[in-house]
């Protein structure tokens, strides 16, 4: 089964080969959608790479925070607007 590469052009998904992805993937500023920080605990929501839908709806971008009593929580959605939107809730 090809689950396909993604990078993201006009921060929507675009379909590309593994070389290209695996050197667009490497460039971690080019997948960060926000990255905030409060005290010990860290929100950070990033666009994935692969579609986690797994053959449901899309799900390109991820939301998940780093320390306190949520820690490892996370969340996910398809697009970078819906992102932003869940960022700012967490």
């Amino acid at each position: 089964m090809n689950i396909g590469n993604f990078i993201l052009k006009d921060k929507k998904p675009f379909e590309t080969d593994l070389i290209s992805w695996a050197l667009w993937m490497n460039d971690r500023s080019q997948r960060i959608v926000a990255k905030d920080k409060f005290g010990d605990v860290e929100v950070s929501t990033v666009f994935l790479g692969l579609d986690h839908g797994w053959g449901g709806k899309p799900l390109w971008f991820e939301t998940m925070i780093f320390g306190g009593k949520h820690d490892l929580y996370q969340n996910r959605c398809a697009t970078w607007k819906q992102a932003e939107k869940m960022h700012q809730r967490l």
